[in-house]
């Protein structure tokens, strides 16, 4: 059946040729998979192999919306980058807030499929169905904020949108990211692909706003149902006043808060860094992306002092202010929105630098390095200046700086730390929430392999487990100190739901009924969906993720934590705890029917879900 909700065509650029194109929209990829990151897994999995280099000509990356994006369903206005990582070898997938999304979709494409690489720096611009490849030469080596402002004035209009890349995506370091409008598609190293590819942006302004959707008014009904229900509820109410990092000063008294790379229960400075702090001292607006109920985004403002700020910037995130403040013991509020703006421009993900600046601090600190060995740097907790010293470093691979381009696992390779004393899982750091104090993080982390990595987003029981409405998909809330059955069962239609957001594509902080989420869906594309399509969908997004990582390799030992994660405080909220992530897993695996010893799903898994000819 023709799809509702869809442009129906994806604009095709081959940086190699100078080609621009379209091909249709594949429908029966879209009627198993919907949009977003589903579709482009399935699309690139018969495209890309486990010897395809990630930074060659030859890796595709794909930039998806999803099929509720532009109708204004709540919280639908993201898009999502995806390809072969650079950094971890298998699933790469970053999703990004933002209104450009909105503008791809409005310029008649459900997507951009990009592909080879040109010789010389270029930008993409996008009128409509006026697509032209022009020069960056003049735009190579400029943060993402000139670049932004550059763009628009060129284009001759404010509201058209930019993607791009800072210097950390030109040098390739391989976690820089892709930045618009001062949201970041920040993770498993999208900036660093399009570096090699030298495409610096990409600025889209659109005009054909109505898009059809399969029943207007029954969907117009949906929509209002779904967003008065998320208006209303607690989680909303306090994202929107405190912003991501409302629960700070809850998850240092729990435990949840990473602290001093990983190695401390609690920390007196949390209060200075917390989003309440943040909304009595600096805070001056929310941020509110493309048809957001919510507005956990912070706008803020420094009006003295050495982080004095020119007019308005955009207030750091909850795993910024983990990254750059707890897991650094840096309490400086005002020198953490200093920090988030530069990696904003300098275009780096701040989960991965500054876990890996923790990484070198710690081991520094242990002496299993030495300063001889990092340019005579003396790397010091809480010490501000040196941390944004090799941030720089990094993202210029200057010196050690090179090698710290490279991650936490380059660094523990050269100097022959194990991998057990590494917050990594795949290679890439695991975000910040502490799974000794909510063990189905364990999950989230350790079977990171079904996803992009370790992820707070793919699988969210820190979050779900405060209440959020899912008992309609078998979410029954339970105690977050389980390593049992029900943990790993929960933990699993946790990942699967999430995987059906990364398609929609719905910012995971939304959180309607399922219910209320399948009439969207149904509303828009006419495709029959109710509870047990949201189960049948989720699964089979997330099965086709984990197929893709297998292709390229991955197996069940990659579903691993490494001790440094694991071992119990003394003391603190957490004191005591820890999973038993190998219990964990083995329930995880008979829940989700894969092999325990391959780690991939089993045929008659396969056959249920419609993937049995991959």
């Amino acid at each position: 059946m023709m799809l509702k909700g869809f442009r129906g065509k994806l604009l095709k650029i081959n940086l190699t040729t100078k080609e621009i194109s379209t091909e249709p929209l594949n429908e029966e990829i879209a009627n198993k998979f919907l949009g977003g990151a589903g579709y482009a897994c399935r699309y690139l999995y018969n495209v890309l192999d486990k010897g395809t280099d990630p930074l060659s000509p030859e890796n595709v990356l794909m930039i998806m919306t999803g099929p509720l994006n532009g109708t204004f369903a709540p919280n639908t206005g993201r898009w999502v980058v995806c390809s072969k990582s650079p950094y971890t070898g298998i699933w790469g997938e970053s999703n990004c807030g933002s209104w450009f999304g909105a503008e791809v979709k409005k310029s008649g494409y459900d997507g951009i499929i990009i592909t080879g690489a040109s010789q010389k720096p270029l930008y993409i611009e996008i009128k409509d169905d006026d697509v032209n490849l022009k020069d960056a030469e003049f735009l190579w080596g400029k943060g993402t904020i000139f670049t932004t402002k550059k763009l628009k004035e060129l284009f001759g209009d404010e509201k058209s949108m930019v993607a791009c890349i800072g210097p950390a995506g030109e040098n390739l370091v391989k976690y820089a990211n892709i930045i618009s409008e001062e949201r970041a598609a920040g993770r498993t190293g999208m900036g660093a692909i399009l570096g090699s590819k030298k495409l610096k942006a990409i600025i889209a302004k659109g005009s054909n706003i109505k898009l059809e959707v399969a029943d207007q008014e029954k969907f117009k009904e949906a929509n209002k149902n779904a967003r008065d229900g998320v208006k209303a509820s607690f989680a909303t109410q306090m994202l929107a006043s405190l912003g991501t990092s409302g629960g700070l000063d809850m998850y240092n008294s729990t435990g949840e808060l990473p602290i001093k790379y990983f190695t401390q229960p609690q920390w007196e400075g949390a209060f200075n860094i917390s989003g309440a702090t943040m909304a009595e001292t600096i805070l001056v607006g929310n941020r509110f992306c493309h048809s957001c109920v919510i507005g956990c985004g912070r706008r803020v403002e420094i009006n003295e002092g050495k982080y004095k700020t020119d007019g308005v910037i955009e207030g750091p995130e909850y795993e910024t202010i983990v990254s750059y403040g707890s897991l650094l013991l840096n309490d400086n509020l005002k020198s953490i929105a200093h920090i988030n703006t530069k990696c904003f421009d300098y275009g780096i993900d701040t989960i991965s630098s500054g876990g890996v600046i923790a990484c070198l601090t710690h081991h520094y600190t242990l002496g299993s390095i030495s300063s001889e060995d990092i340019d005579d740097l003396k790397p010091e907790w809480g010490n501000i200046e040196i941390i944004e010293k090799i941030l720089e470093k990094i993202v210029f691979r200057d010196g050690i700086g090179d090698l710290l381009a490279e991650g936490s696992n380059a660094l523990a390779n050269r100097f022959d730390i194990p991998l057990e004393e590494i917050a990594t899982v795949v290679g890439l750091e695991v975000t910040y929430h502490d799974l000794r104090a909510n063990f189905g993080m364990a999950i989230a982390y350790g079977i990171g392999g079904a996803y992009r990595g370790p992820s707070h987003n793919a699988c969210d029981p820190y979050y779900s487990l405060i209440g959020i409405p899912l008992e309609e998909i078998g979410m029954n809330i339970i105690d977050k100190y389980k390593d049992d059955g029900e943990m790993a069962e929960y933990c699993a239609r946790d990942m699967d739901y999430r995987a059906l957001y990364s398609s929609m594509i719905m910012c995971s902080f939304c959180n309607p009924l399922p219910s209320q989420n399948a009439a969207l869906i149904e509303y828009a594309t006419g495709l029959k969906f109710g509870i047990d399509e949201i189960k049948l969908y989720g699964e089979r997004i997330l099965t086709m993720k984990r197929l893709f990582n297998i292709k390229m390799g991955l197996t069940a030992v990659d579903d691993r934590l490494p001790k440094i994660l694991l071992r119990a405080f003394k003391e603190g909220g957490s004191a005591g705890k820890t999973p038993n992530f190998d219990k964990l897993k083995n329930f995880f695996y008979q829940f989700k029917d894969w092999d325990p010893k391959t780690g991939k799903p089993s045929e008659s898994k396969l056959k249920k879900l419609g993937l049995d000819k991959l």
